[in-house]
């Protein structure tokens, strides 16, 4: 008799799973907090003491500065939300199932990448079909 194929993780599969992304969270939060930080503290260097054209390219650069940061800090709270609908995944039992198979994504790809919803298959086929 064939053994059947896994169309879920068991409840001790996703439980690690869980723990992989909590710490993943927490970090993810922790550089989130500190981009925030950065964009509100970034005009504390005061450039009033110095020339006029230093003054320019110091406003320049800060500015550059502040657009380079918020990106990073979006890109940031997306990788969060990313993580969090895992979380409601693993909540579901739904976690780690490839959302354009239905076939289970293995292991080693969750845990690289914890928020994955495509199976390197589908994702490859997606990738194909943009070209």
């Amino acid at each position: 008799m064939a053994e059947k194929e896994k169309t879920r993780y068991s409840d001790a599969e996703l439980e690690e799973f869980r723990d992989i992304i909590m710490e993943k969270l927490e970090k993810a939060q922790k550089d989130y907090e500190l981009l925030r930080n950065g964009l509100s503290n970034l005009d504390g260097n005061d450039v009033s003491d110095t020339s006029p054209t230093f003054k320019v390219l110091e406003e320049g650069a800060s500015t550059l500065n502040k657009e380079e940061a918020g990106q990073l800090a979006q890109r940031q709270m997306k990788f969060i939300q990313h993580l969090q609908a895992a979380l409601v995944r693993i909540e579901n039992k739904t976690y780690g199932i490839c959302r354009e198979t239905g076939k289970l994504i293995p292991k080693e790809r969750l845990r690289a990448v914890p928020h994955a919803t495509l199976s390197i298959e589908a994702k490859d086929g997606n990738n194909k079909r943009k070209l």
